[in-house]
Formats: structure tokens, sequence, C-alpha cells
């Protein structure tokens, strides 16, 4: 930078007294909370107005605007020179706050289907850029601070942290409480409360609250979706004339639908589950015991009228009328999702559902699944899933949804393990012409059963279809024992496919049929099926629990029919890593790589220094989304799992960056912090998963000591590097770096998840390992 450009940026750059320091660290910390609840809301409204896969496309969006923010800092240096710090922060966040509600229309109203069509293609980048616009704001704000600021950039830093670990504490209840479209404008709300707390002048601060003020009117105004709601849906336009009710929360959108003389949940505009409006006491002969007999699930019933069930996600309760009405004296039932446990069935449409869940003999749980089942102290004759999979993201975003760790072998190790001696799993799945979910519920239960010493368990699997799988989108139970059948079980099966002509066996053991499942269960090796198979249905374990992603490599590539499937809204998943891997790449060239090359001649501008915060950025994103996942299943709900790991990182990275001032002086130390990541991050691959299973069944409050006593000390570690880093620069490219920080990130949060498909949360987290290590090994370029 030229000598009058840097003696005017000097001349702005203010002296701080007392309560200009709390003014600057005060707006940092709610400009952060304000960016990240930004991000968390946007991961629960893409899920329902996109489709869960497109969640996480919330995280690489915020980090390509907060690194984009950082380039036009750098590019526009002599520019913003002219301006003082706090106008400039006090304009950016009014801009800001003015332009959410403006993307908020942009993502409710742009339609997005599941084609991979150039118009949708575009459409999806209209709504990734337009997205990225507040980002991009803040993270202009901060590069202009950071860089002006740069004696106290621990002290900024760690407020910047806390924002975000308070945004990950205030998601949850706000989400709750406001609703999708309304936790957006509270962040918007938010942009101009740090505006306010910016300005310098009377004048600018009466604005910014000005502008507060009619953001919360709108808040009220909009309470009931009158002017920001839904209104495309998975490319679809939203018919609300049917809508009874509708409600958010963290977990999903639900609605309850008329459908005719029914009325039916549907969650986040996609999955439905009807609710059931019979009594269990008359309904012998009725329309509604003829119907639900004749599915498949209630094959379990047939075989054990008069046992305890658990049912794992019960939704509008089919499977607990079912049980009910056959004779079972006691349903346990574990629903996720409070608003439909809750609100909707012992609530608003309790005596609709003739008072189901409030009946003494049907105890409702609102819990993950999982979770209740490997902490519960009873054994079960049934535990029974019918056809869970709601899709849905939760507001951890990424693919941390909680249904698929109901399927892998751990999980069904934990069904057999408590199930009473003749008790059965019974796993109602989706079918294909070319099976691939309820065969992959039979490889996984079959492994299972081989690591509970059943060496050969021809004799342990039922297989029913509701009709021949001659077209997609047939159910089917597999029920599974960890004993033989008995001959007196087959004839009872035999029987009531002879009341409900419309269900066929698919496999029983003494008369397998000609099919892929007789194949699989005959072959005793799922594995080695798996790998002649057209599809992957190897099983999935903890450690990579995709379930649904049953593509292999090759149909992607050579598959042109691949779309016609109604499992593509799964199998999609794959596909839009790829296209927002592709998406994010072309930003991150366009928005950070290419002003790079174009200022390459610039003295401050030092390429090889800027690769150890691309390796912060990376091991910091890679760590923190496989501890999320990881997590999920140790604290009982996905929930947790992002409130507690991403406040506790933020939270303790926010101490450690502020440590880092007084313990890290010297740039020749900062290798230390970086290495001791690696380390602790490399024992964690090995012992994590091992620690986490064997403490499971502490109660709540002790896990989340747990938790922290994990993840405090670890992230108190990884706050370090980054302003330590930074202070190296002496003033030189701090935009910049913070740039290709967030730009590795971007990528990062896409790869994180490509990494954990293909080889597991343990690959994830040793790669993140690995990007410290690189970070320890490139600290010395920082004092060249």
């Amino acid at each position: 930078m030229s000598s009058i450009a840097e003696t005017s940026y000097a001349n702005n750059t203010e002296l701080l007294d007392q309560s200009q320091a709390r003014a600057l660290l005060a707006g940092v910390a709610i400009s952060s909370f304000s960016a990240l609840l930004l991000e968390l809301a946007l991961t629960r409204l893409f899920s329902v107005v996109l489709f869960y896969h497109f969640a996480f496309l919330a995280i690489s969006i915020a980090l390509l605007g907060l690194g984009s923010g950082g380039v036009f800092a750098h590019i526009g240096k002599n520019w913003l020179a002219r301006f003082g710090t706090r106008n400039i922060l006090t304009g950016l966040c009014a801009t800001n706050a003015a332009a959410v509600p403006l993307v908020l229309t942009v993502v409710l109203r742009v339609p997005v289907s599941l084609d991979l069509s150039r118009v949708n293609f575009l459409r999806l980048t209209a709504i990734y850029l337009a997205s990225a616009i507040p980002f991009f704001l803040t993270g202009l704000e901060f590069s202009v601070l950071f860089a002006r600021e740069s004696g106290v950039i621990s002290l900024l830093y760690g407020a910047d942290l806390l924002g975000g670990a308070l945004a990950c504490l205030g998601v949850v209840p706000l989400l709750n409480w406001l609703g999708g479209p309304n936790t957006v404008l509270f962040a918007a709300f938010m942009a101009a409360t740090a505006g306010a707390v910016w300005a310098a002048r009377l004048t600018l601060r009466r604005l910014a609250l000005l502008l507060a003020a009619v953001i919360l009117l709108t808040i009220a105004v909009n309470w009931s979706g009158r002017l920001f709601d839904i209104v495309y849906a998975k490319g679809l336009l939203r018919d609300k004339s049917w809508v009874e009710f509708a409600r958010w929360n963290a977990i999903s959108r639900v609605e309850v639908d008329r459908q005719g003389g029914a009325k039916s949940v549907v969650i986040d505009a996609d999955a439905s589950t009807y609710i059931m409006n019979a009594d269990p006491a008359q309904w012998q002969g009725t329309d509604w015991q003829k119907n639900l007999m004749s599915a498949p699930p209630a094959l379990a019933n047939v075989l054990r009228p008069h046992g305890d069930f658990a049912i794992i996600g019960p939704g509008g309760g089919v499977d607990v009328l079912r049980a009910i009405a056959n004779g079972s004296p006691s349903v346990t039932g574990i629903e996720i999702n409070p608003i439909i446990a809750n609100t909707v069935m012992r609530g608003r449409y309790a005596e609709y559902s003739h008072h189901l869940y409030e009946r003494p003999d049907v105890h409702i749980h609102v819990t993950d699944g999982r979770s209740f089942v490997r902490n519960a102290t009873q054994n079960f004759d049934v535990v029974q899933m019918t056809l869970v999979d709601t899709w849905a993201s939760t507001a951890a975003g990424a693919f941390a949804l909680s249904e698929n760790s109901l399927y892998t072998v751990e999980a069904f190790r934990e069904y057999f393990e408590h199930l009473k001696p003749d008790g059965m799993v019974a796993i109602t799945r989706w079918e294909f012409r070319q099976p691939r979910e309820a065969l992959r519920v039979v490889s996984v239960a079959m492994e299972a059963l081989h690591q509970l010493g059943i060496q050969n368990p021809t004799a342990n699997f039922i297989i029913v279809s509701e009709g021949a799988l001659d077209e997609d989108g047939i159910p089917v139970v597999v029920l599974a024992k960890k004993s033989a059948f008995t001959t007196v079980e087959e004839e009872a099966v035999r029987a009531h496919l002879l009341a409900q002509p419309k269900l066929q066996v698919l496999y029983l053991p003494s008369a397998p049929k000609d099919n892929p499942f007789s194949a699989l269960i005959a072959s005793n090796d799922p594995y080695a099926f798996a790998e002649q198979y057209a599809y992957n249905v190897k099983p999935v374990n903890d450690n990579a629990p995709f379930f649904f992603f049953t593509l292999k490599l090759d149909q992607l590539l050579h598959d042109k029919n691949l779309g016609r499937g109604i499992d593509w809204k799964v199998n999609l998943g794959v596909v839009v890593l790829g296209m927002v891997l592709i998406i994010s790449f072309l930003a991150v060239l366009s928005f950070l790589v290419l002003p790079l090359t174009m200022r390459a001649g610039g003295q401050d501008t030092r390429p090889v220094r800027l690769l150890y915060f691309i390796a912060i950025g990376l091991g910091y994103i890679l760590v923190e989304i496989a501890f999320i996942q990881r997590f999920v299943l140790f604290l009982g709900h996905p929930t947790y799992a992002l409130t507690v790991v991403v406040f506790l990182m933020l939270l303790s990275s926010g101490a450690g960056s502020l440590a880092s001032c007084s313990w890290l002086n010297q740039t020749r130390q900062m290798w230390v912090p970086s290495t001791l990541i690696a380390g602790v991050l490399l024992v964690y691959v090995l012992v994590l998963p091992w620690i986490l299973n064997a403490l499971v069944g502490l109660p709540l409050p002790a896990k989340f000591l747990v938790s922290a006593a994990l993840l405090v000390p670890l992230g108190f570690a990884m706050g370090m590097p980054f302003p330590s880093g930074l202070r190296a620069l002496a003033g030189q490219s701090v935009e910049w770096a913070w740039a290709m920080n967030a730009g590795s990130s971007v990528l990062g949060s896409v790869l994180a998840m490509v990494i954990a498909i293909q080889f597991g949360l343990n690959a994830a987290l040793a790669c993140g390992a690995a990007a410290y290590m690189l970070a320890s090994l490139l600290s010395k370029t920082l004092s060249a």
C-alpha cells in the first residue's frame, strides 16, 4: 500500500478508550450472533423450501460470504481508508439488516426442483449468491475492524466467537418460538442493533435503532406468516387452502393438512403421516381394521398380538393404533419431534385421534429413538420402525440426520439386545423394482446377528411386501429374530396372507424365493453380496451412518435413468454434493483466488504465508462437522449435538484466542498449539467412539459435563492458531488471511461430508488432524 494510503489508514484507526473498546467488542459479539443465527436459520429454511441435502448449503454460503467480504476489504483498502472505522461498521450493519428481508424473499420465492437442468442450476446459484450477501457484509465488517485494530485482535476474535456461541444457545428457542422466517428476520434485527452499538454519532445511532424497531414490527406482523411464509417447497407452489395448522421448531416444520376426510401430519413439506381417527375398542369390521391389517407392518401384530411394542417414530399413531387394537398391553412410542407428540397428538388433535397418545397403555417419549432404546431398562416383544425417513434436516445442517443413526449395525445390535428371548424387530422400508432399501435392512440385520454370535441366520428372517415388486414405492417389512422362526410362526404368516391377498411373501425360511432377498440371506455374507450387486447395500455403521445412499459411483456417472426412482430425493444428495462443490469452487475461484492473482505483485501479498490460514480453516470445519455427527448418538438428539458441540467449541476457542495474546507472543511458538491439536485429534480417532459408547448410559446433565471435558480443552487450543497468525502478519494482508481462512472452510464444509460418506467420520477427523499438522509446518513462513 502506498505511503499516503498508509497514513490515511493510520489516521482513521481510532485510539481505543474504555468506552470505545466496550462498544467495539459488544458490536463484534452482536454482529457475530446475527451472522451465525442467520446461518442456522437458513439451514432449517433450506430443508423445507429445498431438500434436506441443501440444508448444509448455508454453511458454505456463510463462509463464502465472510471470505469474499475479506477480499473486498483487502482490494478496497485505499478507498475504505477515507472513512472512520465506526462509521463503516454502522453503515454495513444497517445495510445488512435491510438486505436480510430481501434475501428471505428470494429463498421463499425461487423454486428449485430435483432435476439437473441448466435452469435449475441457475436458480440454485441465484439462491446461493443472494444468500451470501449478508455474510459478505459481515465479512467486510470484521475484516476492516480486524485490520485496523490488529493490536487487540485476540480480544476482537474472542468476542466474535462468544457471539457465535450465544447464537448456538439462542437458535433452538428462537426457532421454537418465532419459526424459520421470523428467526431469519430476528437475525436482521440483531444486525441493526450491532449498528446502533457501533454508531459514533447520535444521529446514526437513532437511525439504526429505528431500523431495528421496523424489523421488530415486521416480525410481529408476520407472526402468523402474513408477509413471509413458504411459497414454493420442493419446487412446487404450495396450496395453503388445505393447511389447518403449521408450526416450526429446530427439528422441522410441521403442518396438519386436510386430505379428503382425513388429516395428515406433513413434515418439512415432504414426508407425511396420517392422524388416526379411530377408537381401538370399536375397530372390528371397520375400514380402519381392513386397511391397517392389510399393510405389511401388521405381520408384527399377527405374530405378537399381545406383545409389548417399542415403536420408533410413531407419527400420527398408525402403528400405535394397530398394536393397541390387536391386544398389546403396553405400547411405547418414541417420537423425536415434540410438535407431533405434544402439540398435535396430545393437544390440538387429541380428540380427533380419540386421545390415542393419552391412553394408560400408551407411553410416549419425546426423544431420539436410538438413544431411548440403548438406555432402556426394559425389554420388548417387538421393536418396530415403519417408514421412518422424514428426509428433514435438523438445525445442525449437513447430513446430520437423526434417522440415519437408526439403521446402522450398532443400532440393530441394540434393538436385538433389548428384545425378550423370542422378540423380533419389524422394519418397514420402501422398495423398488430392483431392491435396495429393505434389502439393505436385511444386510444390516444380518451383520448385527453375526456380531451377536449367530453364524448362519437363514432361518431368522421373514420378508413380506405389499404386492409384487413390479413398480417403485412398494412397502416391504423385514422381520428378524435372534432365534429361528418356528413352523407355527410361518403358518401364521401364511394364514394371514391368505386373508390379505395383496400381501406377497419375498422370503420364508422354509420357502425362499428367487429374488435378491433370498440370494443375500443364502450368501450369509452381506459384504460380498453387496460387491456384486447393482446397488450399494452393504451394512452401514456409526462411523458412516449413511443408510439411504445406495448409489454406486458407476451409476452416478453412466445411469441415464437415475432420477426415475422415488428414492432419488435421497440419492440426490450425492449429486447435490458434487453440484455444491462445483458452485463453491467456482465462487471461491471468482471471489477469492482471482483477486489474489490480480494483486500478486502487491508487496503485502505473499501466497505461501496464506497457506497457513487455509490449513487452519480447513482443519476447524472438518473437526466441527465430524464432532457434530459423532455427538448426535451420545447426546441423544441432533439439536443437543448442534447446541452443545458448537457452543462449547466456539466458547472455548474464544477463550483460547484471548489466552493466545499473552501465551504466544513469539512467532516461533506458533507451531505448538497446532501440533498439540493434531495429536489430540489422532488420539480421538482411536478412543472417542469407545468413550462415547461406554458413557452413553449417563444422565443428560452428566453427558453435558463429559462433552465439555472432551471438547473444551481441544477447542481452547483450536482458538489460538488463527489470531496468532493474524498478529504475526503485523498488519499485512490481514483481510486476505481472513478471506483464505473462510474460503478453505467453504470447500471444507462440503469435503467433510464427501469424506464422511466415502470413508467415514473417523477419516474426516483424521483429515482435520492432518490439516492442523500442515498448519504447524507452515507457521514458520509467517516469520520469514
